[in-house]
């Protein structure tokens, strides 16, 4: 194929190179001559190990050259890659006006050069950008026809690590494309082919956010492995140890386990073991704002879905589920059971259902607890359908078979899913909504 790529900083000049590397014809595109005399010229304009001997390798046999012109890179190109950079702006948001730039200049390019043989050109952009950025600020650009090009527009993260940057581009953990364009999304399937991948095609906006996510994670990991080391050092505790134990953890620490987007953790260990560290921390004089924060931001997720609760302007509410979480009868911290309290507080009619939990069956922890707090019993149904009768907004937090089957005989108006683990015909049902999507 064909290939401009815009922008030769870290990601383009990687991206360049190692395009060219994979057997496709490319040509980088940047406003620094300097650049594009290095690349033309086998050398390199960042410093990544490896990067030298690929961009060396396209040079010498053709594969890869430079231009400061647009025009140039684009014509007969059946792909553009944008990789410029997105520097933060006021207040931190994301400066995109060297993205809009590109943007601009290959459009106006498309009306003086040839376009490819088979009239289609994707319009790509690999840079890190907010969600909405390719619908409100590229795909526009294009919505106008032009003569001889037909063109899409996608979004294809990179994930890229300065130091590994070459090894992680013949070898990233994915290759994600977000568009609505089955051209574009067939382009880049053919353009990484190389790599024996998979593509992962999913909304623009899912591709956009999906960067963000990754890096969020990756800071959020080492603030808290260096605040864990903080609270615990005044302990004589070696942090590299509890850490490199942790690490081989793969099941619950570095798996999917809690990662998936739902309701608040409770039980009778996270609140817990979280709240003793804090008060470890305290003791000993250090701040520990990350881990406090994760209590904040759970406290946050209950009070939101309370909000909206009331913005239905509805009072009868139906709770299915009440435990901390699925395939468990433990009400110990459970969020479901503090969501209730704060529903009844605010005077709503509550009716409960648990497919575990039976309001005759309660003893132990579970009875004191239920007791203790405000009485619960009172309100739990024997079944899905007598919490259901006369609702007018259901929370769900099981995902139980006689749960699924009582929702769609019931079709409530409001149905909040605090679970994230409906089946799809739950889902297309009207009322439908996630507690975070």
């Amino acid at each position: 194929m064909k290939v401009a790529v815009f922008g030769l900083g870290y990601v383009g000049t990687v991206t360049a190179a190692g395009l060219a590397h994979a057997g496709h014809s490319v040509v980088g595109v940047d406003v620094d001559a300097a650049k594009v005399a290095a690349i033309n010229v086998g050398e390199s304009p960042v410093v990544e190990p490896g990067i030298v001997e690929l961009l060396a390798s396209g040079a010498r046999n053709g594969s890869l050259r430079a231009t400061t012109s647009v025009a140039e890179a684009l014509a007969n190109a059946e792909l553009s890659l944008i990789c410029v950079g997105t520097p933060s702006g006021i207040h931190g948001s994301t400066d995109l006006r060297y993205v809009e730039r590109v943007v601009a200049e290959i459009r106006a390019a498309m009306d003086v050069v040839e376009p490819p043989a088979g009239g289609f050109h994707a319009v790509v952009v690999r840079s890190t950008v907010p969600p909405g950025t390719v619908e409100r600020h590229v795909a526009p650009v294009f919505a106008d026809p032009v003569p001889g090009w037909e063109v899409g527009t996608a979004m294809c993260p990179e994930f890229l690590r300065e130091g590994v940057g070459v090894e992680d581009f013949f070898g990233p953990p994915f290759v994600v494309v977000g568009t609505a364009d089955d051209r574009a999304r067939a382009v880049m399937a053919e353009l990484f082919a190389f790599l024996g991948l998979e593509v992962r095609h999913v909304a623009v906006s899912t591709a956009e956010s999906l960067k963000y996510a990754c890096n969020a994670f990756h800071a959020t990991k080492v603030s808290f492995a260096n605040e864990l080391a903080r609270v615990l050092h005044p302990s004589g505790v070696d942090s590299r140890e509890v850490m490199e134990i942790f690490c081989e953890d793969f099941k619950l620490n570095l798996g999917p386990a809690y990662l998936r987007p739902g309701f608040a953790y409770g039980g009778s260990c996270l609140p817990k073991d979280l709240r003793s560290l804090l008060h470890l921390a305290r003791v000993n004089g250090v701040d520990a704002p990350l881990l406090a924060g994760t209590a904040v931001t759970n406290e946050m997720v209950v009070r939101d879905v309370v909000e909206r609760v009331i913005e239905t302007g509805k009072r009868r509410v139906a709770l299915l589920g009440l435990s901390f979480k699925a395939d468990t009868d433990d009400l110990r911290e459970s969020p479901s059971v503090d969501l209730a309290e704060r529903l009844i507080g605010k005077g709503f009619d509550v009716r409960i259902y648990d497919p575990i939990i039976n309001p005759d069956k309660l003893v132990g922890a579970n009875l004191r607890d239920v007791e203790a707090r405000f009485h619960l019993s009172p309100l739990l149904a024997s079944t899905a359908e007598e919490a259901l009768e006369g609702a007018e907004v259901v929370l769900v937090a099981s995902s139980a078979i006689v749960v699924t089957e009582a929702l769609l005989t019931a079709s409530p108006a409001h149905l909040i899913d605090l679970s994230g683990r409906l089946d799809a015909e739950i889902e297309r049902l009207p009322g439908y909504s996630g507690v975070g999507w």
